[in-house]
């Protein structure tokens, strides 16, 4: 998520050279080039080179020389002497701004803020990054400028902030492809498929982007580039729950990164989370003590707390408390120290489980609390709108365009009456408007092509809101026509006595009580293929076997209503131990024919009609609490896979009466082939 000025190679003997001080400020490019190329030529270890570089500084070297000389020594020492590395880097600084050396001064603050950036203190990072952008700015360096854009994105990245980082990582982008700096433009590339990463829907674009980034960094052979784009590929896939190919990136990019990497103990942490997730915690163990050691060895106070997270996990699974509870601990102090609110959030949440599996409700509650307080707050400080923020850039762009061409218009005004007065200079002025025209040209084409990455951006991100289908046609067309669907299964939720609930709670923890739970469902059902409808106070509607036909719909969505009954049986649990009101709901399923489309002009609601979506909506008004009651249509369809009991009939208006079940669980595949053998016979006798 960052990125370095690629380095000069040096190493080999210490050289002498001789300077007329006072012509070195005229030709400092020049005695840079000779000495630089010198050392790039020879190829002895560390030492020397370090030996070399400080030879330079004892030499009547152009003090501009020197600033770069402690700037090479700084990012020699960066790994092997940190501390030493900044004395360097701030020693590069002071030197510059005594010669008003702009180069060099952005080199010096980029360097000091790596110092921090690398040991999780973000906000001191930051400030001495943007110091640096503006030196970059004033010098005319567009690689720099880019350089530094990516690099104070990546820090909003890393404290939770999506839509202000990708506020850096777009002018990166384009500045990259503009000026052809591929370097920036992998690191770019990679940024934004991060930003696609903090959704389920956008997972599908993320992986576009990063593999993008990674043939980039092939072309490159850029270590950090192509470590940190297995990494994001990796962690895509381990967000879906493929933890073969997310482990099978992971260990591309442990092969790629050196033992210096900053980035080494991330991953080794999630290889760690992966064996864990498996079930094999003492190989998990191996790897997250590694990381734990790998991140001290970097002293990068970010890297330990996520360690720290995963470690406390590990032991709180195989049953050792004391040594989970010291590791949640040490999560929060280092996630403190460098700032990292998501990180603080979750190790208060592990001490808040950790202690409810002691018992100790007390303990459990006041960590569970200060964890959704921390939630609510994390939640507004991700609320801008990413979609908002490239609408804005589309907006900006028109203005530009527009400014250009009224600019264009008043210059052909002037050049009309100039051409009057005589022709040869008119003559002349008509080649300039050529010119003038065809460069006009081109800058519509780059500026209709920026516009048409804006539009796709904005079109993936409908997405999340619209089915694809859906999505696609209102694009092509400009209005989604309703389509009627044979067969799909309507799944209704309500919760039990809420309003009684909620009398009890503040607005603020309704609301995240809500969102906890719906956020639930949502993870449940996209898991089972089905496509959520909408939300309407503390109801939930969801369909499966649409916008796309499939013939599983009727056991997807009895599978769903299981798991959910299951999660809120788990969460009030928690709740009653704790001793709070705990949570009932309801949830009838129906299997029919329907109409879905879209509604609505302004904001676009996809809705589906029908009788299968109102008997549904009766399954779940006369159904129990903590069960799932279906409908006829829908037991005939899933009686052979789930264990059910009659319970009775209600009348529909125009269906009339409806026979209903509970499920009560779904058979294994041992009871499956009895209850098919059993059938058998039945039917042969």
């Amino acid at each position: 998520m960052r990125e370095e000025t690629p380095s000069f190679s040096f190493s080999g003997r210490k050289i002498v050279v001789i300077f007329n001080l006072n012509y070195a400020m005229k030709q400092a490019r020049h005695y840079i080039l000779i000495i630089f190329t010198f050392l790039a030529l020879t190829s002895f270890a560390q030492e020397n080179k370090i030996d070399s570089l400080n030879a330079i500084l004892q030499s009547d070297a152009p003090d501009t020389v020197k600033v770069l000389t402690h700037i090479e020594i700084a990012k020699a020492l960066k790994s092997k002497d940190a501390e030493k590395a900044l004395e360097h880097s701030k020693k590069a600084l002071e030197v510059a701004k005594g010669l008003d050396y702009t180069p060099g001064i952005a080199l010096g603050y980029k360097w000091i803020g790596f110092y921090y950036f690398d040991r999780g203190s973000f906000i001191e990072a930051q400030e001495w990054w943007l110091q640096s952008l503006e030196a970059y700015k004033a010098a005319g360096d567009k690689d720099g400028e880019a350089n530094m854009l990516n690099n104070l994105g990546s820090i909003h990245y890393n404290l939770g902030n999506y839509a202000k980082a990708l506020e850096y990582f777009l002018p990166s982008y384009e500045l990259s492809e503009k000026y052809g700096y591929k370097l920036r433009l992998a690191t770019a590339t990679n940024n934004i498929g991060l930003i696609y990463m903090s959704k389920p829907g956008t997972y599908p674009q993320a992986l576009e982007y990063l593999r993008k980034a990674l043939k980039l960094a092939e072309e490159l052979n850029d270590e950090d580039n192509l470590g940190t784009s297995h990494i994001n590929i990796g962690d895509v896939y381990m967000n879906m729950n493929k933890d073969a190919e997310a482990l099978q990136e992971y260990i591309l990019a442990r092969k790629v990164l050196s033992s210096t990497s900053t980035y080494l103990p991330y991953v080794q942490t999630k290889i760690g989370m992966i064996y864990q997730r498996k079930g094999d915690y003492t190989e998990a163990l191996k790897w997250l003590d590694l990381a734990y050691k790998t991140s001290k060895d970097l002293n990068s106070l970010f890297y330990i707390s996520q360690t720290c997270l995963a470690l406390g996990e590990n032991y709180r699974w195989v049953g050792d408390e004391k040594k989970a509870i010291e590791y949640f601990e040490k999560a929060k102090e280092y996630a403190s120290s460098s700032r990292a609110g998501l990180e603080m959030k979750m190790a208060y949440k592990g001490l808040a489980n950790l202690y409810a599996d002691r018992k100790d409700y007390k303990l459990a509650y006041f960590n569970e609390s200060i964890y959704s307080k921390m939630t609510d707050s994390l939640n507004a400080f991700q609320s801008d709108s990413i979609q908002s923020k490239f609408e804005m850039g589309l907006k900006e762009k028109e203005i530009t365009v527009a400014n250009q061409r009224n600019a264009l218009k008043d210059e052909e005004i002037k050049r009309t009456k100039l051409v009057r007065n005589a022709f040869l200079v008119g003559f002349a002025l008509v080649l300039t408007l050529i010119g003038v025209l065809y460069r006009d040209y081109r800058n519509k084409i780059k500026t209709n092509k920026l516009l048409d990455q804006r539009k796709a951006e904005i079109e993936a991100l409908l997405l999340n809101i619209l089915p694809f289908e859906v999505a696609e046609e209102l694009q092509k067309t400009g209005k989604s026509n309703p389509r009627y669907y044979e067969s799909t299964t309507v799944m209704f939720t309500d919760f039990v006595g809420f309003s009684r609930i909620a009398e009890t709670l503040s607005p603020q923890q309704i609301t995240a009580e809500l969102n906890e739970f719906f956020t639930e469902m949502d993870e449940i059902i996209d898991r089972y293929g089905l496509e959520k409808i909408k939300t309407i106070g503390d109801s939930y509607m969801c369909a499966g076997g649409i916008p796309t036909p499939n013939s599983t719909h009727p056991i997807d969505a009895v599978r769903a209503g299981l798991d959910i009954v299951e999660y809120l049986r788990k969460k009030n649990k928690v709740r009653l131990d704790a001793g709070l009101a705990q949570w009932e709901i309801r949830i009838g399923l129906n299997t029919g024919s329907l109409v879905a489309g879209v509604v609505g002009k302004k904001k676009y609601a996809y809705d589906i009609w029908g009788s299968a979506v109102n008997i549904a909506s009766r399954m779940e008004s006369n159904g129990s609490p903590g069960v799932l009651n279906i409908s006829a249509s829908t037991y005939e369809l899933i009686k052979d896979k789930f264990e059910c009991e009659y319970r009775g009939k209600i009348y529909a208006k125009n269906v009339g009466e409806i026979d209903m079940y509970f499920v009560k669980r779904e058979l294994t595949n041992g009871e499956l082939k009895a209850h098919s053998e059993e059938s058998r016979v039945v039917e042969e006798s």
